[in-house]
């Protein structure tokens, strides 16, 4: 029996989260390390400018939509550029360095943990439906485990993108049986994503970036450093096989 195994016994004992049907995940630096990639982008951007994209200006911008993101860059560092340039230059780069993206620790043994036993998992991302399939290249097939599979980005569903409820909402409503919000549990590891959880009325495990400043990680149901380390037995989810 492994030390995980033993701790989530211990753990799933002790705490007292609300047992959930459902699962939604949300993507970028939660299942693909893709958080590193965006920040080299968005610095490649700005740097011509004497400008400098940091972790309390990325903090902002993530889960938000890809209209929300540039508007609010281009005003905060004050950039000559228009939002058509914007778009053109990160697609581009993104076109070149996010098919590299890895799956992150955890991600593929959780994702495929749910659904062999049949828990419905949905995915929440703030991309549209170019930017995802670019991102997922090398994981097609297990980017086909979730059912529904929402790209706020495109989605016209998605009115308003994290931290507004759609993002949660929306997934929510189209898996079968249209589960109560409270019934599903959401992963998340931006504080957009985690607000827009918590109004779509759910439960949330945050999982940061290691750089992410903590004080900004206090909004969730549970945090957590790492996927590997979340017990699914302490929200009634079936628990691993030791």
């Amino acid at each position: 029996v492994s030390v995980i195994s033993c701790w989530c016994e211990i753990m799933a004992s002790t705490r007292r989260f609300k047992p959930v049907t459902h699962v939604i995940f949300d993507m970028d630096g939660l299942l693909l390390d893709t958080e590193d990639i965006y920040t080299r982008v968005f610095q490649e951007l700005v740097a011509p400018y004497g400008k400098t994209f940091d972790w309390s200006i990325k903090a902002k911008m993530m889960g938000m939509k890809p209209e929300q993101g540039a508007t609010y860059l281009i005003e905060k560092l004050e950039l000559p550029m228009t939002e058509e340039y914007y778009h053109e230059w990160t697609a581009n780069r993104y076109a070149e360095l996010m098919p590299t993206a890895e799956l992150l620790p955890g991600a593929e043994k959780l994702v495929r943990h749910l659904h062999k036993h049949k828990v419905p998992i949905g995915l929440s991302t703030g991309s549209d439906v170019e930017k995802f399939n670019t991102k997922t290249t090398n994981h097609r097939e297990f980017f086909k485990l979730f059912d529904p599979l929402v790209t706020c980005g495109s989605d016209p569903e998605v009115k308003h993108g994290k931290p507004h409820a759609d993002a949660f909402l929306v997934p929510a409503r189209r898996f079968p049986g249209r589960p109560d919000p409270s019934q599903c549990l959401a992963f998340e590891d931006s504080p957009n994503g985690v607000d827009s959880a918590v109004n779509a009325g759910m439960q949330v495990v945050m999982v940061p970036h290691p750089s992410l400043d903590r004080s900004l990680c206090k909004g969730g149901t549970l945090v957590i450093d790492s996927l590997e380390e979340f017990c699914p037995e302490e929200f009634g989810l079936p628990a691993y096989e030791s």
